[in-house]
């Protein structure tokens, strides 16, 4: 996910040529500047902004350097193995993968929680296009990150309110784009290496590239990346076991994806039709129970893994389907593009870079089909 800090995010800069300033070392002193950034969204966007502010730079207040904690006894062996991964973990981006190598990663944050974020995002009723939040410079992304579930939930009842799908989605990680000195936080230590090498590969993918107002590019690129990186990664650092782990993973998460686009494409067919509102919201349910049950019989076969039964356990709606297009729709085409230049990856991003020259539609239309 890219950062939801709206002026962290770059004015693009990678499409545009417009050179982004790094701000590494910033500590809480920098608040008064970032907020009077802040302010050019006008009143009505303040209060989210500045929590936005206040969130990630008290994340940077805390931060700790790796190379400090690797040196301190106190620290648990299981900690000081999974710190000195992060540093194998950069160095393989910057040189299997072509990914920035200028400062994040290199600091520690015990959050003592186990999400950094919440991200909201909504549709209409009867459309899967999401909502889309609009900030000065950066231009319009598809989802708004809170620092507090309590923010989260607030934003999420005044779209529900007024008759919007809502989803609240716990987040992980997120990148600043380059802006600042990204942490590794300590949700990323809390699965296997692979994992916190994924994670990696993704937000550092986000300060690559980043294009203003085209939120399913950005992260379709970083997704194609990053299942490029853990593939790469597995390879050369990862056992029997971890091989086999990810591969089960990976096969249930084609089916998870696959069930969505089916269940989606027939939603798009709902809502398009001539049939009134009431009907469509009927089918539109009864196309839901169907995506359960067709789950359920998936799940049985996948050998107790239960991946995906809290995402199915909550409310299934168009917000819930649109993100998962927006992460995913574009991805197989990013990895034909990777597979024609014969996974030469300083060149993969060299192509994507003149794609994000282009307008949108003929940015799509340059990927392969």
């Amino acid at each position: 996910m890219s950062c939801p800090v709206p002026c962290a995010r770059n004015c693009d800069v990678s499409s545009v040529g417009v050179a982004r300033p790094r701000l590494s070392g910033v500590r809480c002193g920098r608040v008064a500047c970032i907020a009077v950034l802040f302010l050019l969204g006008g009143c009505a966007q303040v209060d989210y902004l500045l929590q936005s502010a206040q969130g990630h730079l008290t994340l940077l207040a805390a931060r700790q350097p790796i190379a400090q904690l690797l040196n301190d006894p106190s620290i648990s062996p299981e900690l000081a193995q999974r710190l000195a991964q992060v540093n194998d973990i950069r160095a393989f981006a910057r040189d299997e993968l072509g990914l920035p190598d200028q400062g994040s990663y290199q600091d520690y944050v015990d959050l003592q929680r186990p999400h950094v974020l919440y991200s909201v995002s909504a549709a209409p009723p009867l459309s899967l296009t999401p909502r889309h939040w609009c900030y000065p410079i950066v231009g319009c992304v598809s989802y708004r990150g809170f620092f507090q579930l309590r923010r989260a939930s607030d934003e999420a009842a005044l779209f529900r309110a007024q008759g919007d799908d809502v989803y609240v989605a716990p987040v992980q990680a997120y990148s600043t784009l380059g802006w600042f000195d990204d942490p590794v936080i300590s949700p990323l230590l809390r699965g296997p290496s692979w994992y916190t090498a994924s994670v990696i590969f993704h937000e550092l993918t986000h300060q690559e590239l980043y294009i203003a107002d085209d939120t399913a590019f950005n992260e379709a690129y970083a997704v194609a990346v990053q299942r490029e990186g853990e593939r790469r990664w597995l390879a050369a650092h990862g056992d029997t076991a971890q091989r086999e782990q990810y591969a089960r993973y990976h096969s249930t998460q084609q089916q998870f994806l696959s069930l969505v686009r089916s269940t989606r494409r027939e939603l798009a067919v709902l809502y398009a039709s001539p049939v009134d509102d009431a009907a469509k919201r009927l089918r539109k349910q009864a196309l839901f129970m169907q995506m359960r049950a067709r789950f359920v019989q998936l799940r049985s076969a996948w050998g107790g893994y239960r991946g995906f039964d809290r995402w199915f356990a909550q409310d299934l709606n168009n917000a819930k389907m649109a993100l998962v297009a927006t992460y995913n729709d574009l991805v197989p085409r990013f990895a034909t593009l990777l597979a024609e230049l014969g996974g030469d990856m300083p060149e993969f991003h060299r192509r994507v870079a003149q794609l994000a020259r282009l307008p949108k539609q003929q940015r799509r239309d340059g990927l392969p089909r």
